[in-house]
């Protein structure tokens, strides 16, 4: 039998050959849907990094960082081979990580799925003819969902497996059909490879102004990301996955990969708009008469996706680059009530904060959880580091000396009072707030330092009342607020602990109990 080999196919070829095998079906708005069966998300106790003696030293060993021996790899490395050789037609897209030609990254995706081919070639960076013509990948995903592993004799958690060699430069990835798991696998990657080139690899999203000021958003899922970013006077470079580089900041994607769990036209159009012919719908409800789709529909995940290339919104900058940023924004939805709305950050601060990667759960969104609960991502993206996360967080301290950065701590979480007492920050607030950081506006304000967080509160921000602006003054019983205030500053310090070789101005730089 003589394969066939599909080699960066078009994206109509692709939405066709889905069809034909009957991987999905067209949603009404055009775009491809599918459903990934078991898997819904990324599976972080079915990721391995293998234990090569040339990375051993580097790797950050542990609950993320979990390793593999290399004779477990080479067994799967050439079942999986076999496992490919034997299909009548494979799917091969060749491409680049990496906006900024300096530094980008040439990666070849293997495919047994055509819908799955069709995501990364959405998703990653398109080649020109001339430079498909001359691309030479310096690393391969091989992604083949329907192969189980058998952790008895592959030595993998479950039938499910995400392993990275640095070595042989590869990524295998099976019995998860979840696409995300690709996109996250290089991303890894560019975090193991840039900082060795002096590039920072961030887990955030990024837009330029009018005058080519560039600014930089992180925050965890629920902190209001994607929105803030996605501002009408503002152009999009990227929404998850950047480097800052001496050259500026650039996107390692060309597309997007949204959550559209509840998504309406009126609050997030621009993703509403880039949902047509050639996006890729993940486990998102269709009605079965007309092919509508139902975002509020969670019967099958939380975690519905469409993934999009990144010219489906409208003003996104390509090439995806920009200049050295000139603000940062930390965002966090504090479910306590006790941040303040919007704070300036010192370095020493930054760091911290970075190292931090707060934010909180709110009672109800999960099976167990009956009050809100702090959650710490170091660097806003654990997951995703195979480096110390002291590594990134030095990265960051040196670009804001050498460029200037302003950082600013920005609370989307509730004032008045925790969940269930208080009111979330009205999104006209947290706008205008954002809005003078970014035009400097607010660095005219006078600012006093939080008692129990030591972040510095501006005194005034046009279009924001100014008792909104302290946290303390919008609770009816002042000292709830200061009991709650202290427990957060409390849950900050036992999770710094793990830190405990930073230097001593940035672990004195957090909370005060």
């Amino acid at each position: 039998m003589d394969q066939i080999v599909h080699h960066n196919l078009e994206v109509s070829e692709l939405v066709d050959m889905a069809l034909e095998r009957g991987e999905g079906t067209l949603a009404s708005s055009g775009a491809f849907r599918v459903s990934t069966g078991k898997y819904t998300g990324r599976s972080p106790l079915d990721k391995f990094i293998v234990d090569e003696p040339s990375v051993h030293e580097r790797i950050d060993w542990g609950s993320v960082n979990r390793p593999i021996a290399q004779e477990y790899f080479e067994k799967l490395y050439d079942e999986v081979q076999a496992y490919l050789e034997a299909k009548e037609e494979v799917f091969i897209f060749d491409g680049f990580a990496g906006a900024d030609e300096e530094y980008r990254l040439p990666i070849r995706v293997i495919n047994e799925f055509a819908w799955q081919n069709l995501f990364v070639h959405q998703l990653f960076i398109r080649p020109t003819p001339e430079e498909l013509d001359n691309h030479q990948a310096q690393f391969t995903i091989i992604a083949v969902p329907s192969f189980k592993a058998d952790p008895e004799v592959h030595g993998t958690h479950s039938e499910a497996f995400i392993i990275c060699s640095f070595e042989k430069r590869v990524v295998l990835i099976g019995g998860t059909h979840y696409a995300g798991e690709m996109k996250k696998s290089i991303f890894s990657v560019m975090n193991y490879y840039l900082p060795l080139r002096e590039v920072m690899p961030m887990h955030c999203s990024a837009n330029i102004g009018a005058d080519g000021d560039v600014a930089l958003f992180f925050g965890l899922s629920g902190t209001g990301k994607t929105t803030l970013s996605a501002d009408p006077e503002r152009c999009l470079i990227g929404d998850d996955e950047h480097g800052w580089s001496k050259n500026g900041v650039f996107n390692f994607e060309g597309g997007c990969y949204a959550k559209c769990i509840n998504l309406s036209e009126e609050k997030e159009p621009q993703i509403w708009q880039a949902i047509r012919f050639g996006t890729v719908l993940e486990n998102v409800v269709l009605h079965p008469d007309t092919q509508v789709a139902d975002y509020d529909d969670a019967t099958l995940t939380e975690n519905t996706r469409a993934a999009y290339p990144i010219d489906y919104i409208e003003g996104a900058v390509i090439p995806g680059v920009g200049g050295q940023p000139k603000v940062i924004v930390f965002l966090t939805a504090d479910a306590f009530g006790v941040l303040p709305p919007i704070a300036k950050l010192t370095k020493e601060q930054a760091m911290y904060h970075f190292l931090s990667g707060y934010t909180s759960k709110l009672a109800g969104t999960e099976r167990g959880i009956t009050e809100p609960q702090a959650t710490f991502s170091t660097c806003f993206g654990a997951p995703f580091l195979p480096l110390a996360p002291q590594v990134y967080a030095e990265m960051l301290g040196e670009r804001i000396d050498t460029y200037g950065t302003r950082v600013y701590l920005v609370n989307t979480g509730w004032s008045g009072g925790a969940y269930g007492v208080g009111k979330r920050i009205k999104l006209g607030y947290t706008r205008a707030m954002i809005t003078a950081a970014l035009q400097g506006t607010l660095e005219q304000a006078e600012f006093t330092a939080d008692p129990n967080f030591g972040v510095l509160v501006p005194d005034h921000v046009e279009g924001v009342p100014s008792e909104v602006l302290n946290p303390r003054l919008t609770w009816q019983n002042k000292e709830a607020y200061d009991i709650n205030a202290r427990e957060l500053a409390q849950r900050f310090q036992k999770n710094f602990e793990q830190f405990a070789q930073t230097a001593e101005e940035i672990r004195q730089a957090g909370p005060k109990a």
